[in-house]
């Protein structure tokens, strides 16, 4: 393919809203939170590594309610430390702060959703 072919082609692809970077940032946040339970540090993280803009990245973050995301909080910091059984209370506790750390959410929002659980 020629450069000028694909120049055509990539110019009618952003015309016709198939290329959006807005778009693309707000379908790959909504499902990474729904389907993967990623929180919000690891979602940016993610859409900075593919060059979106900050724009984007902002207007894809204001997509996920805060209800939703604490209440998804919540239930992985329970589920996560009820399968801990086993362990010591506070290593129980580590291992869920960690958990919740590495699924990508605030420090300060895993911190309380531990003490509460």
């Amino acid at each position: 393919m020629r450069r000028a072919e694909h120049d055509e082609i990539t110019a009618t692809l952003i015309e016709e809203n198939y290329l959006n970077e807005e778009r693309f940032a707000i379908a790959f946040a909504g499902g990474k939170f729904r389907m993967k339970q990623w929180g919000r540090v690891k979602i940016k993280y993610e859409l900075k590594q593919k060059k979106v803009s900050e724009y984007c990245i902002k207007k894809a973050m204001k997509q996920i309610t805060e209800e939703d995301y604490t209440k998804t909080l919540q239930k992985l910091a329970d589920d996560k430390y009820e399968s801990l059984k086993g362990e010591q209370y506070l290593i129980r506790k580590k291992k869920t702060m960690d958990y919740l750390l590495h699924k990508g959410f605030e420090m300060e929002l895993v911190r309380r959703a531990v003490e509460k659980g």
